[in-house]
C-alpha cells in the first residue's frame, strides 16, 4: 500500500522487450536502499524489484500493466514519480493508494495560478470510473484533491513543491497519466450498483 506522497524522481536508464514484458532500469536516490522483491510505486504503478545494478534496479510490467498504465510510453531518459509501500508505522499523509492503475487519462489543459498551476484532465467515464468533488485521486502516483469534478473530467491544484518534485513540471496537454481512483468510493459506487 502507498500514500501518494512521491518521494523522489526516478529515471529510466534502459528499457529491454523480452516477449510481452518490458523490463525498466530506474536509477534513483533510492536504488541504494532497495532489495529486490520490494514493491515500489513507478508513476502509480506498483511493480517488483527483480535486480539490483549499478546503483539502479530493475523491475519488469507485464503486457496488461503496460496496455493500462502509461509505462507502455516511457523511453529511456524519461522521469518517473517514486514512492517506496507505506511503513506500518508511518504517517498517512496522503489517501489510501493501492498502486493499481483503473485507466489513463490524457491532460486537457495547465494553466499556471499564481504561482501554482491548475491541472485539468480528462478519462473515458463509460469504464465506470467516478471521481467526487473534493475527493481524492492518483494522478502518476501523487496523491491529490479533485475539484470542478464532472463526468470524465477534473481538476487538481498543484504546489510548487509538487510541481518541482514529481514529474508534473514536465507534462504537456496532450500527455497520457495514470489514474487510480479512489478506493473508498470505488466500492461505495459497486455497492450502489447492487
Amino acid at each position: 500500500m502507498f500514500t501518494g506522497i512521491i518521494e523522489t524522481l526516478g529515471h529510466v536508464a534502459a528499457r529491454e522487450q523480452e516477449n510481452a514484458n518490458t523490463h525498466f532500469k530506474i536509477a534513483s536516490t533510492l536504488s541504494h536502499e532497495l532489495r529486490v522483491d520490494q514493491s515500489v510505486s513507478h508513476n502509480g504503478v506498483c511493480l517488483t524489484v527483480v535486480k539490483i545494478d549499478d546503483g539502479a534496479y530493475w523491475v519488469t510490467a507485464i503486457h496488461e500493466t503496460l496496455q493500462k498504465s502509461n509505462l507502455g510510453r516511457l523511453k529511456a531518459g524519461d522521469k518517473v514519480n517514486i514512492e517506496r509501500c507505506m511503513l506500518n508505522n508511518g504517517r498517512f499523509d496522503g489517501h489510501i493508494v493501492q498502486g493499481h492503475v483503473d485507466q489513463t487519462g490524457t491532460v486537457k489543459a495547465i494553466a499556471e495560478d499564481n504561482g501554482s498551476w491548475l491541472f485539468d484532465f480528462e478519462y473515458d467515464a463509460s469504464q465506470g470510473n467516478v471521481t467526487v468533488e473534493k475527493g481524492s485521486i492518483a494522478v502518476n502516483g501523487v496523491s491529490l484533491t479533485c475539484y470542478n469534478s464532472e463526468e470524465g473530467r477534473f481538476r487538481v491544484a498543484i504546489i510548487p513543491y509538487t510541481h518541482e518534485h514529481t514529474n508534473f513540471h514536465q507534462l504537456k496537454v496532450g500527455d497520457t497519466v495514470n489514474l487510480e481512483f479512489d478506493i473508498i468510493g470505488k466500492y461505495v459506487k459497486r455497492l450502489l450498483k447492487n
